[in-house]
């Protein structure tokens, strides 16, 4: 996530077009996030650089925040979700499993819906005038609205698994 606003169509009276300020800087944050699809609810870290490191340390999260389970993790082919560190966590955790998404398949990722709402939420014609204030505003966005999807059913995952429900 930038500063820069990004835009998006809006209604205004007829001469008063909207002005959003855009910041000339380059920082940025990025984020993790891991929607629970039993739930709708999505559990969010934040990271400066988003590398195999991190991306491991927001698997620890996940795994620290449903202890005893076994966790399915529907991942990306992102660059950063590879690497000695998550393969290390992977050895560690046998109780976490990854499946990956194909390849140019952002349709089939629920994630990619949730950054979508969040995104329109907060940060498209945004006035905040720093990038702390906007990722706060982004990451309670986040964290404070239930994304349903119909992933476990699309997929049959609710007949294979009814505990899922």
């Amino acid at each position: 996530m930038y500063l820069q606003a990004t835009t998006m169509s809006v209604w205004s009276p007829v001469g008063d077009t909207p002005q959003v300020r855009v910041d000339p800087g380059r920082a940025k944050v990025g984020f993790y996030g891991t929607l629970d699809l039993r739930t709708g609810h999505e559990l969010v870290s934040r990271s400066p650089e988003l590398t195999a490191s991190a991306s491991a340390a927001h698997l620890q999260c996940i795994l620290d925040t449903f202890p005893n389970l076994p966790i399915l993790l529907f991942w990306d082919r992102a660059p950063w979700h590879h690497g000695l560190p998550i393969r290390q966590l992977l050895a560690a955790h046998p109780r976490l499993e990854i499946v990956e998404f194909p390849v140019a398949a952002p349709d089939l990722n629920p994630q990619e819906q949730v950054w979508k709402q969040s995104r329109r939420a907060t940060a498209h014609n945004h006035v905040r005038p720093k990038l702390p204030q906007l990722a706060d505003a982004f990451e309670h966005h986040l964290t404070d609205h239930i994304f349903h999807s119909s992933f476990l059913h699309d997929f049959g995952f609710d007949l294979v698994c009814p505990f899922l429900n």
